[in-house]
C-alpha cells in the first residue's frame, strides 16, 4: 500500500495499492494532464531523486523549495511566529534533514494553505510534526485527496491564526487564501499569497488568473473581491508562491494599483 504522488501537480493521495486512475487536480481546467500521461511516485522514491533547499528570505522567514524542480515547482515558507511557527503552503516532499531542522527551530503550531494545487503532502507534514493542523478552507474541501484527523477547515472571510490572519480572497479557487503576518518585516507586515495572485517579473505588481497555465483570466468583479478582501490589512512585502516573486516595498499599494491596472486592462483598456 502507497500514498502515490501525481508527478504534475504534487498532490499525495489516499494510500491504495495501485496508483489512482486519474489526478482530479490535473484534468480540471486550471491544471493540465501532461502530454506523456499521468505519471506517479511515492515519498520514498522522491526522497532519492530530490533534496530540500531552505532560503532565509528575511528577519523570521525561511524559503523551502525542492531541487531540482519536481511538479509545479511552487515554494513553501517556514515562519516563525509569536505563538510558533507556521509552515505556509506545502510540498511533496519531506527529508529527515528538515524535520529535524523544523524540531530544533521548536516544531510547527499550525499549517495553512493556499489552495489546491499546493495541498501536496500536507499530511505527512502534520504527521511528522505531532498532528499539528492543516488549516484549509472549507469551500475547497471537495479537493482534498488524501485527508486525516488533522485537517481543519475553517469557513468565513478571515480565521485567525497565532496572531496572524487568513483572508479567504477567492478567485484562483472557491477558497483561495493569502496569510497576513502583521510582526514581519519589523512590524510593518507582510503577506503571503501563493498564487492566489502572481507577482509580477517586474516586482513592481501582482496579476490574477483561474488558471495560469491556461491563461484563463479573472472576472473583473473577482478581482475586485480580491481586492476588498485586502483592503483592511497593511504590509510592507509579498511573498508569491514561486522563486524570486518577492515584492519587499509598499505592498499595500502595490495590491491596489495592480487592482486597477487589472481592472483597466479587461474593461477597455488600450489594444
Amino acid at each position: 500500500m502507497t500514498f502515490h504522488i501525481c508527478t504534475a501537480c504534487g498532490m499525495q493521495f489516499d494510500e491504495s495499492s495501485e496508483p489512482p486512475s486519474a489526478c482530479p487536480i490535473c484534468e480540471d481546467d486550471r491544471q493540465f494532464v501532461p502530454p506523456s500521461g499521468q505519471v506517479w511516485t511515492h515519498m520514498t522514491a522522491l526522497r532519492s531523486t530530490h533534496d530540500l533547499i531552505w532560503t532565509k528570505e528575511a528577519k523570521g522567514i525561511h524559503c523551502l523549495q525542492i531541487s531540482p524542480d519536481f511538479a509545479i515547482g511552487q515554494r513553501a515558507f517556514l515562519i516563525e511566529g509569536p505563538d510558533g511557527n507556521i509552515l505556509w503552503d506545502c510540498l511533496s516532499l519531506l527529508d529527515e534533514s528538515s524535520i529535524s531542522r523544523i524540531a530544533v527551530m521548536g516544531g510547527l503550531a499550525a499549517i495553512a494553505i493556499s489552495h489546491p494545487h499546493f495541498y501536496s503532502s500536507m499530511m505527512d507534514w502534520s504527521s511528522a510534526f505531532g498532528d499539528v493542523p492543516v488549516y484549509i478552507h472549507n469551500d475547497d474541501r471537495e479537493w482534498v485527496q488524501r485527508s486525516g484527523p488533522a485537517l481543519s477547515h475553517w469557513v468565513g472571510e478571515v480565521f485567525e491564526l497565532n496572531q496572524a490572519t487568513l483572508v479567504r480572497c477567492g478567485g484562483h479557487f472557491a477558497g483561495s487564501s493569502v496569510l497576513h503576518c502583521p510582526w514581519l518585516e519589523d512590524g510593518k507586515g507582510a503577506l503571503f499569497v501563493g498564487d492566489t495572485m502572481q507577482v509580477t517579473l517586474d516586482r513592481r505588481y501582482v496579476s490574477f488568473m483561474r488558471s495560469f497555465p491556461n491563461l484563463l483570466p479573472l472576472s473583473g468583479r473577482a478581482v475586485k473581491g480580491i481586492g476588498e478582501a485586502l483592503r483592511p490589512f497593511r504590509f510592507e512585502a509579498i511573498y508569491g508562491g514561486f522563486s524570486g516573486r518577492t515584492i519587499k516595498q509598499e505592498g499595500s499599494r502595490v495590491i491596489e494599483r495592480s487592482i486597477q491596472r487589472y481592472i483597466h486592462a479587461i474593461e477597455g483598456g488600450p489594444s
